[in-house]
């Protein structure tokens, strides 16, 4: 098992002979000066975060529009975490899941991207910062599960479900929460700090 070491003098990540590179989202063969602090894979993102390095690729949250106050909350709850882990949201840019994550990410100092299927940025929802109208309409799934490292589901149905496929397709990481779709090879996360511990988990995953 991989063991990280946070340096504070350097601002660095290392695991006792490679130091990470968080532009190049790599490891490289180059001892540190001395290992540091241990910390877990989320603690780790939160340093990267702080040294404003970390290169933004984006993270996938999906679900309906229609979202119940139940998935509203958790999809803001995950939304803001994102922000304060240094994280870029990704999603659909409409209402529901997609409007809740906006709104926790942008809350929390994010710059939500929404992908809209429209043909026009007013479109968006209120919280997106970055409104992309693509005019291609439910084609846009493939784009968001192409360009994202990880997909979070919160709930939804066959939109949704459309958008996990796509991203096992693609050989992204797609993780499920609460009531999302029952699909055999994704894996189903209990909580926020779960799904950030796996997020991180992928990022450093290049050992």
């Amino acid at each position: 098992m991989q063991v990280l070491f946070w340096n504070e003098r350097t601002q660095q990540l290392g695991d006792g002979a490679r130091v990470f590179d968080p532009l190049a989202l790599t490891w490289r063969d180059d001892a540190p000066e001395h290992d540091g602090k241990a910390v877990t894979a989320s603690e780790a993102l939160l340093r990267l975060a702080a040294t404003r390095k970390l290169r933004r690729v984006p993270i996938g949250i999906i679900g309906p529009r229609d979202a119940t106050q139940a998935q509203y909350d958790l999809a803001e709850q995950m939304g803001a975490a994102l922000a304060r882990h240094g994280l870029q949201l990704l999603c659909g840019g409409k209402n529901g899941v997609m409007e809740a994550a906006c709104k926790g990410h942008a809350q929390e100092g994010g710059m939500p991207v929404g992908l809209l299927p429209d043909e026009e940025w007013h479109a968006a929802n209120p919280y997106v910062a970055i409104p992309i109208a693509t005019g291609i309409g439910p084609a846009r799934n493939a784009i968001i599960a192409r360009a994202c490292l990880v997909l979070v589901a919160i709930g939804g149905g066959v939109g949704t479900l459309s958008e996990m496929a796509l991203g096992l397709q693609f050989n992204r990481l797609v993780l499920a929460m609460a009531d999302a779709p029952e699909v055999n090879t994704v894996e189903r996360v209990a909580d926020v700090d779960g799904v950030i511990a796996r997020i991180a988990a992928r990022l450093l995953a290049n050992a």
